[in-house]
């Protein structure tokens, strides 16, 4: 999913989707150790994701706090 789909989603969608991507981060990692990962750039993917949302939370929560004031 690009920056600009994720922007458009609610701020629980975007924090259901962190959590789904941090326990696939964990699964690809437990993989990883115990030799048995298949794509090894899928956990570089799913921690870019995770930049992304988190990036995007960020700025909603400013947004949100601008239009507070």
């Amino acid at each position: 999913m690009k920056a600009k789909d994720w922007r458009e989603q609610t701020m629980d969608q975007l924090n259901v989707k962190l959590a789904e991507f941090k326990v696939e981060l964990f699964n690809l990692r437990f993989q990883h150790v115990i030799k048995q990962l298949e794509n090894p750039m899928r956990i570089k993917l799913i921690k870019k994701d995770i930049a992304r949302i988190k990036t995007i939370i960020t700025q909603k929560m400013d947004q949100q706090g601008e239009e507070k004031a």
